[in-house]
């Protein structure tokens, strides 16, 4: 059975309570117009005909017991209407992509556009994709482009399991922008069914109610879903009244909407503009004169309590005791004779009752917290042990590990304010990184992850033992742990220049970075990245090389950090993944496929992020807002067409060719779709070192040159000068390249 989403429920509440409330049958629609299509109720201020709409986009249809948003031609059909929610149920089309049984493949994508009153619903819809090799792309326009993407991916259909949830298995799901007018769904044409088309032909997406959907497995079988909703599937709209709010609306203007006796305008909670609601005590449609009717609140004595004589008033009612008897409020208290006696006595009731009440609150009140205190520790203590504490702890004490460090939760909380959100330092695909001072005024990076990253304890603590036992100048040194949460918290040494990524394309890029500086941190990169292929024992694969996992120390020092992706890989073997992890842009294309991360997926992450460094660009970047590119891909065809400076960085130009020549062979060497034609990280850091060593060298030769030239034109210029300018030369910046 599918279940019914909250809007749903909340709309047939309000209903329902209007049904009680109604004590005539007041019309929803105008005066002389149809007021009901098949089964749906069409209340104003949408209307079928001329004169019985509000304004142009509230208009609709009635085609064979069909409410149409328009005409049928829209192919908008809805299902109902919500006035005091100001939101409206719609059907939306699926677009879809088939290979056929002769290679070709056909692709059909979907827009819908809305009028200004109505709006794709953020909260109520999502954006939803099914596929075994499927992007689907959902861009829309509110006052400016927005989009969204959903990436489903299965190697074969027993992947996919029998789940009914969207986990990226076969169906994957993401939110969307708010406030949309217009928007399209449509495929990535990278990604098709010609290597899954034995069981999965044909990918979909569209966007819906996101409570409504559940995936089944036969969805991804022939054509399946498309023939279960031919007519398309249940999307939520908001609607206003006016896009003003209700301080702006102009309430003296026939364009005002709110025009019952007894309404009022209310700003919307879904989005921007206002709606109109009858005032307590009236109900019916405060969209029409006189559509705000007083309720008889005495016909409905469950809803409305009273226990002595009830008296109907225009939008409330009265209550009073009959004659020789008393209360304070009828409408709550039964009413009681009016004697002295009467009164004493159930004073005094009253008192005794109260005070044996607060008795009683009191201790269960004591005994909760007694007993959740007591449930807090074992819960700590319970995670300490699960997460391998008594482990970590011996490893401690017999001196195998020495530089890491047990800290409590309540320790990690008093050193970021209770991880507040001014402490953030990023937001990542693994967790959040928050700023922290311990109580000895050390500033550290303490990462609190989303997910346990582990299969058993006993691996957890061995990696926490390597990670510590990881001494490179390069790489971000773990400082400790916390263990009494459900997923453990790691404290990190703080790094203080921010990423590579923000300097490249972020909030520090207005400066510019020096092309001898870039090179050095290439250098120190893949050195860090050497050590730990090479060094480490057994070796360590990051598995998420990119430049914001890359931060920028003291006098902008490399450090390598963020192996919540990283993998210890026995000597001679690979580790298959069930799960495709890393960031797109970045990710090597042989993974992609085999599932199989080696220290050659680093490689080709480090060559994404070479590019970035002397292109400026970013690892999917786009021009003017056209469609999305891979650097990747660019720089590979620039550098076929021998185009090489059409897509470097402007600011670094002024240097030989030579230089860009060997440093885009090297790059080309790490992206090569091969994972066995690529370089080692010892062979690529290698040719770092030589390639920052030519550079180096050409920039004194230049600096000597220049010198040279100076001295020998001495006699034409003031001694004085002639010597600052000779001092100038010598003091060369290798750092700044001039």
């Amino acid at each position: 059975m599918v279940p019914v989403s909250p809007w749903r429920i909340l709309a047939a509440t309000l209903l329902i309570l209007g049904a009680i409330k109604s004590t005539m049958a007041s019309r929803m629609a105008k005066a002389g117009c149809q007021e009901t299509c098949g089964n749906l109720t069409i209340p104003y201020p949408f209307g079928i005909g001329d004169g019985c709409f509000y304004y142009s986009g509230f208009d609709v249809s009635c085609e064979d017991s069909r409410t149409y948003m328009g005409d049928s031609s829209s192919q908008m059909v809805i299902y109902d209407f919500s006035l005091l929610g100001g939101q409206a149920r719609v059907s939306t089309l699926i677009a879809n992509k088939c290979t056929e049984t002769d290679g070709n493949w056909t692709d059909s994508w979907v827009s819908t556009g809305t009028d200004r009153f109505f709006t794709l619903s953020s909260r109520a819809n999502k954006l939803t994709a099914i596929g075994c090799n499927t992007l689907a792309f959902l861009r829309g326009y509110n006052k400016q482009k927005v989009g969204a993407g959903c990436f489903s991916m299965c190697p074969n259909d027993k992947s996919v399991g029998n789940s009914s949830q969207c986990s990226g298995m076969g169906c994957c799901q993401t939110s969307i922008a708010p406030d949309l007018t217009f928007f399209n769904v449509t495929f990535d044409e990278r990604f098709n069914n010609s290597e899954v088309k034995n069981f999965n032909p044909c990918s979909y997406a569209f966007v819906a109610e996101q409570d409504w959907f559940r995936f089944e497995p036969a969805y991804l079988e022939g054509h399946k879903l498309t023939e279960k909703y031919k007519e398309g599937v249940p999307a939520v709209l908001d609607w206003v009244a006016g896009r003003e709010s209700c301080a702006e609306a102009p309430k003296n203007r026939s364009s005002y909407a709110c025009v019952s006796t007894h309404s009022h305008c209310i700003n919307s909670q879904n989005t921007t503009g206002y709606l109109c609601a009858c005032k307590n005590g009236f109900a019916g449609n405060p969209y029409l004169e006189d559509g705000c009717q007083d309720i008889n609140e005495c016909k409905f004595p469950d809803q409305y309590p009273c226990h002595g004589d009830c008296t109907n008033t225009i939008g409330s009612y009265s209550c009073n005791c009959p004659s020789g008897t008393h209360t304070t409020d009828p409408k709550r208290e039964i009413c009681s004779p009016n004697t002295t006696s009467e009164r004493a006595r159930l004073t005094k009731m009253f008192i005794g009752i109260s005070l044996c009440a607060i008795l009683l609150l009191s201790c269960i009140f004591a005994l909760l917290i007694k007993c959740q205190k007591r449930k807090l520790m074992k819960e700590k203590e319970r995670f300490f042990q699960q997460n391998g504490g008594l482990l970590l702890y011996e490893q401690i004490r017999s001196k195998q590990v020495d530089t890491v460090r047990i800290f409590t939760k309540q320790e990690l909380e008093n050193a970021t304010d209770n991880f507040d959100s001014s402490r953030e330092l990023g937001r990542g695909g693994h967790g959040t990184v928050y700023k922290g001072i311990l109580k000895d005024n050390r500033v550290v990076a303490i990462k609190r992850s989303k997910i346990m990253n582990m299969i058993q304890k006993d691996e957890f603590v061995q990696e926490m033992i390597i990670l510590s036992q990881i001494n490179h100048r390069n790489v971000v040194r773990l400082l400790g742990c916390c263990l009494e949460v459900e997923v453990p918290m790691l404290v990190y040494e703080f790094i203080p220049n921010g990423t590579l990524f923000d300097h490249i394309h972020g909030k520090y890029r207005t400066t510019s970075i020096s092309l001898d500086a870039r090179l050095r941190i290439a250098q120190e990169s893949a050195e860090a990245l050497a050590y730990l292929h090479s060094s480490a024992s057994p070796p360590i694969v990051h598995g998420d090389v990119k430049s914001p996992n890359i931060l920028l120390g003291d006098n902008y020092t490399a450090k390598v950090t963020d192996f919540g992706a990283s993998r210890m890989l026995p000597k001679d073997e690979i580790q298959f993944m069930t799960m495709v992890q890393g960031t797109l842009g970045y990710l090597d294309p042989e993974y992609l496929q085999e599932r199989q991360l080696t220290e050659k997926s680093d490689v080709y992450s480090f060559g994404v992020v070479l590019l970035e460094l002397i292109t400026g660009k970013t690892a999917i970047y786009s021009i003017n807002d056209e469609e999305k590119k891979s650097l990747a891909s660019s720089f590979l065809l620039a550098l076929k067409e021998n185009k090489l400076q059409s897509i470097l960085d402007r600011n670094i130009l002024g240097v030989g060719t030579e230089l860009f020549q060997d440093v885009a062979q090297l790059a080309k060497c790490c992206l090569s779709t091969k994972g066995e034609e690529r370089l080692l990280m010892t062979e690529v850091t290698e040719r770092l070192k030589a390639i920052r060593s030519t550079w180096r060298g050409q920039l004194i030769e230049s600096a000597n040159e220049e010198t040279v030239c100076l001295l020998e034109n001495t006699s034409q210029y003031d001694p004085s000068i002639t010597t600052g300018q000779h001092r100038s030369l010598m003091t060369l910046d290798l750092e700044t390249g001039r």
